[in-house]
């Protein structure tokens, strides 16, 4: 599949970058700087080998090549960033946000949490967005850190909220390639309001037991089966 990270330069973005280019899919990174986002991009096919496809390209560009656009963007940028991507985005587009409002985006402590008026950051993005935009929210408690260990499965769920089913089970199947990472449908948009806000959580545990990899498995998941 094709997808674009647009934040792929930052370190949770690159991680889902390295992470959905070993399992087989086209990721285009982007940012502002599209010479950035090459730069990346080479560092990714380095850190992988030549076989896989990463590239890099500007914001825009990125998300108007690709159906599938991650957003990997802190709070404080989300704003500008959503607002330039906008004429990007076709009805087809599946968006899936991963922002958490942390109050570090304000010049307060990661561990505490902004209480966006909208109920949260996904519903506030929403608005910036064109009408009718298939928008996922998605990965905000798995750490860049975890991404990024290659060497070691992803031993945490990733929590997905939308009211597009088949848009949830899109980004859902994408985290399912992950190794060692499954996805528990929340439900609709408005769950977002409790999965952002466990962001801080986890930033807090790492911070008292000098962890870097904490994260959230739902249990008896497994006999689930495929969310519905």
């Amino acid at each position: 599949m094709d997808v674009a990270i647009i934040g792929g330069t930052g370190a949770e973005g690159f991680g889902l970058t390295l992470r959905l280019a070993r399992a087989g899919h086209h990721v285009t990174i982007g940012s502002r700087d599209a010479g950035r986002a090459a730069t990346k991009a080479t560092e990714a096919i380095a850190t992988l080998g030549p076989d896989v496809q990463v590239d890099g390209a500007e914001n825009r560009a990125a998300a108007a090549a690709a159906p599938v656009v991650i957003v990997t963007v802190p709070f404080q940028g989300a704003a500008a960033i959503y607002e330039s991507l906008a004429p990007a985005i076709t009805p087809e587009t599946v968006v899936c946000d991963c922002t958490s409002p942390l109050m570090a985006s304000v010049g307060g402590r990661a561990s505490h949490a902004l209480h966006p008026w909208h109920g949260s950051a996904a519903e506030f993005v929403r608005t910036l967005l064109p009408h009718g935009t298939r928008l996922v929210a998605a990965f905000h408690t798995v750490s860049a850190g975890v991404l990024g260990a290659l060497d070691k499965p992803v031993d945490s769920d990733t929590f997905v909220m939308g009211d597009d089913a088949e848009a949830k089970r899109i980004i859902g199947t994408l985290a399912d390639d992950i190794d060692g990472m499954r996805w528990v449908d929340l439900g609709g948009l408005q769950m977002a309001r409790i999965a952002e806000q466990m962001t801080p959580l986890l930033i807090s545990v790492n911070a008292r037991y000098k962890l870097r990899d904490s994260g959230f498995r739902m249990t008896g998941r497994d006999p689930w089966g495929a969310p519905g």
